[in-house]
């Protein structure tokens, strides 16, 4: 009977020496760590399963890898079949997908919720990943005082048309990738496009400082975020004759933040809003506002036709007219 167990002892440490090491999830020290936190080490096994299971033909897109050209982090977006989320796998931000997984963590932790909507093909998305979300710094600092979620707008177009209203309201602009700073309830308080780095981890400490120091306050602007979005939402679809009066208003309010030497309206980045123009065209058409007519700003759009037809179609934009 002893020598029957024996056998049977040896024949199962065969069949484990024999298992491919794919399937073999033992942790070294350390592999549970990202920049600023410890991950708990079952989700940390779970995650290198989902990658395993990526296969061969799948590559990490990472700065970040081992000498054999494995990632050194991976994060909760391995579950996610969105090619987007996906580029953000392994990138050292402890990134959620939209759930009540990363509500739960926040309200749990009581951390402000970082909110970052793109898609794949979106170009300054991936300089602010390369620059920011690839940031050991940055990415710590994340980490330790944030909730970081990750949204890809194909996807979740709800949710993008939804907090990109926020920050319109917010910043009176909007684009990708949209940056958004919520309460652990999801309201919106403060937003943005695209952040520098440097910029960008000085707006982070602000904000643990603000939610730190003055959470209340916060939560009250998240209040009237949400609100004057569901009411712009209510609005929607419902056309109404502007008065003189407002056209004014919001041309003066164009022409102060018109920027004369670099062109553009506001600081950067400067995304075009063709609908700006469109108003500032048809108002000098009417003739309706000598001080639009004699600024350079009108002589530029008027020329706008010929550059798009050149410099898209035949020769690269001055930097000036790509701004304007």
């Amino acid at each position: 009977m002893f020598v029957s167990t024996a056998k049977q002892i040896f024949r199962l440490l065969i069949a484990l020496l024999l298992l491919p090491a794919a399937t073999v999830f033992a942790l070294d020290e350390g592999e549970n760590m990202m920049p600023g936190i410890e991950l708990p080490k079952e989700l940390t096994v779970d995650l290198q399963k989902a990658y395993q299971q990526k296969g061969d033909s799948y590559k990490p897109r990472t700065e970040h890898l081992h000498e054999d050209g494995t990632p050194l982090y991976t994060n909760r977006l391995i579950y996610q079949d969105s090619p987007y989320l996906l580029q953000h796998a392994h990138n050292p931000v402890n990134w959620y997908s939209w759930g009540s997984e990363a509500f739960n963590a926040a309200k749990r932790e009581n951390k402000p919720i970082f909110l970052s909507i793109g898609y794949s093909t979106c170009h300054w998305c991936h300089v602010m990943e390369r620059e920011s979300f690839e940031n050991r710094e940055i990415a710590e600092f994340l980490n330790q005082n944030f909730i970081s979620i990750k949204v890809d707008r194909e996807q979740r177009p709800d949710l993008d048309a939804s907090y990109m209203s926020a920050v319109m309201l917010i910043t009176g602009r909007g684009g990708w990738p949209m940056s958004t700073f919520l309460t652990t309830d999801g309201k919106p308080f403060h937003g943005g496009t695209y952040f520098p780095p440097a910029e960008f981890l000085q707006l982070l400490r602000r904000i643990d400082q603000l939610w730190n120091d003055q959470q209340k306050m916060l939560i009250d602007q998240g209040d009237r975020v949400a609100t004057d979005v569901n009411a712009a939402n209510l609005l929607k679809g419902k056309a109404s004759k502007l008065g003189a009066k407002t056209i004014v208003q919001a041309t003066d309010e164009m022409m102060s933040l018109y920027d004369e030497l670099q062109g553009g309206f506001g600081p950067a980045p400067k995304f075009p809003n063709e609908t700006m123009l469109f108003m500032l065209l048809q108002r000098v058409e009417r003739q309706e506002d000598k001080m639009i007519m004699n600024s350079p700003l009108i002589h530029r759009i008027q020329g706008m036709n010929q550059c798009i037809e050149d410099c898209l179609i035949l020769l690269p934009c001055h930097p000036l007219q790509q701004h304007e």
